[in-house]
């Protein structure tokens, strides 16, 4: 069983600690499942505010759902389609501050108002994304960003 004090007293110490019980939690695992479900989990528990924490795995030319916390979400998500596919075509980090100005929103979940999407890469290859959603506007910064790009950059062999 895992144990992790994780109360970090600014945003940068927190996305460390969480990289840290990350790296715990996924070293030697190569199952990119479990690592995907422990690594949903970790987010859900630890980050405030969030209605939605996992992961979309590039399955042919689409996204397809993987290990996530929060409601029933979309089960395929076209390249360039939504938040999810633009993070996925373009390769780059997504922060939406509000979802309903976004052209092309994917609403699965209606609550959801503000997400954070990054794509997780190896070498060439795109591995999936990471995609995290707050029922507030706003929720997500260039700190949650950079956190978030740290764990995607962590988990991508891993995932591979």
């Amino acid at each position: 069983m895992y144990h992790f004090d994780i109360a970090a007293g600014s945003k940068a110490e927190l996305y460390r600690e969480l990289a840290a019980a990350l790296d715990a939690l996924t070293a030697g695992e190569p199952d990119a499942i479990a690592n995907m479900a422990n690594a949903a989990a970790l987010l859900w528990q630890y980050l405030p505010d969030l209605n939605w924490a996992g992961f979309y795995r590039m399955a042919g030319d689409e996204l397809v759902l993987g290990p996530f916390q929060g409601k029933p979400a979309c089960i395929r998500i076209p390249l360039g389609t939504g938040v999810c596919g633009t993070a996925a075509e373009t390769r780059r980090t997504q922060l939406v501050a509000d979802v309903n100005a976004f052209a092309g929103h994917i609403a699965c979940d209606a609550a959801s108002a503000s997400e954070l999407v990054v794509p997780i890469v190896t070498g060439e290859r795109l591995i999936g994304v990471l995609d995290l959603d707050s029922p507030h506007a706003g929720r997500f910064d260039g700190e949650d960003a950079a956190g978030c790009e740290a764990l995607a950059a962590l988990l991508a062999d891993r995932l591979a």
